[in-house]
């Protein structure tokens, strides 16, 4: 039996949300459309394995990175039996090296334009767009898909897209605000503003704050 970790990589482009996917490069099911996965190794964790491999996909270290759940159906691979550790992460997505897109072949799609995927990580990105729904509600992970310096219009549209839903312009400030993550800039972002919206950034290290933010 062979022991393999695949990861949904969560990115935000500035309007959506978006998972990166690569084209396998062996059979089965070679050349088709998949998560980013691997063998774990005989000297290595599965959450070694899962940081080896984002490392290897995008060059960056020190990701958000959550254990889901294990898949163990028997036949989930037609070649070999193969039990599935999954994973998600996130990743600020103006920092993924275009290089390491070329090697593996990823792109990054729209959670609505998914292209068919190999064995049952359909099953598994469903499940990690759940969790980091419910996880977002309670903490502030989102904050992980976006640059340490933001607008708080950026951050709606980043809740929205990850809630299909829209939230009240004045409500979604004023709660956001309370939770006391974030520290307002002295400069502007004037892009497509007279006016200029403020430039914000989050305090990583405060906890125990519920971020529901309708």
């Amino acid at each position: 039996m062979i022991v393999a970790v695949d990861c949904s990589v969560f990115g935000f482009d500035g309007q959506h949300l978006k998972i990166l996917l690569i084209k396998r490069g062996f059979e089965p099911c070679v050349e088709e459309w998949s998560l980013m996965g691997g063998f774990v190794q005989p000297d290595e964790s599965a959450d070694e394995a899962a940081n080896r491999v984002l490392k290897t996909l995008t060059g960056l270290s020190g990701l958000y990175l959550e254990q889901l759940q294990t898949y163990t159906k028997v036949d989930r691979d037609p070649i070999e039996r193969t039990v599935s550790i999954a994973f998600f992460a996130l990743i600020d997505i103006h920092q993924y090296e275009q290089r390491l897109n070329d090697q593996f072949h990823a792109e990054w799609f729209k959670l609505d334009e998914i292209p068919d995927l190999i064995f049952d990580h359909p099953q598994m990105v469903q499940t990690a767009r759940q969790k980091l729904r419910y996880k977002a509600a309670l903490h502030p992970l989102l904050f992980e898909l976006l640059p340490q310096r933001f607008t708080l219009p950026l951050l709606q549209s980043l809740f929205e897209d990850v809630y299909e839903t829209k939230f009240d312009k004045g409500n979604f400030s004023r709660k956001i605000i309370s939770t006391g993550m974030l520290i307002k800039q002295k400069e502007k972002d004037r892009a497509g503003s007279k006016k200029g919206r403020f430039i914000i950034s989050w305090i990583k290290n405060i906890t125990g704050r519920t971020f529901t933010p309708s």
